[in-house]
C-alpha cells in the first residue's frame, strides 16, 4: 500500500523528532559534568519519563521507526538526569 502521507509531513515529523530527543542531551551532559541536581524537579522529569515510555510503546505498536528510535534515546537522556537526581539530590 503507497504511503499516502506527503514526503514533506514526514520531514516535518522527523525534524521535530530530533529537535525534541536533542534538547535534553545539554541538560544531560550538565547534569553529569557537574552533578548539580538541586534545580531539577524530580516529579517532572518521572511524569516526562512516563510519557516517554508511554510514546515508545505506541511506537513499538504501530512499527513507526522515528517514534521508537526519538522515544528511546529521548528515555536515555531523561534516565541519566533521574538517575544522577536520585543519586545527588
Amino acid at each position: 500500500m503507497k504511503d499516502s502521507i506527503p514526503a514533506a509531513i514526514h520531514l516535518i515529523g522527523a525534524a521535530g523528532a530530533v529537535l525534541t530527543t536533542i534538547c535534553w542531551l545539554p541538560q544531560a551532559v550538565r547534569v553529569v559534568r557537574t552533578k548539580d541536581t538541586h534545580a531539577i524537579s524530580l516529579a517532572t522529569n518521572l511524569i516526562f519519563a512516563t510519557g516517554i515510555l508511554l510514546w515508545l510503546i505506541y511506537g513499538i505498536a504501530i512499527g513507526n521507526w522515528p517514534l521508537i528510535v526519538a522515544n528511546a534515546i529521548s528515555m536515555i537522556f531523561t534516565l541519566v538526569i533521574i538517575l544522577m537526581k536520585l543519586r545527588h539530590g
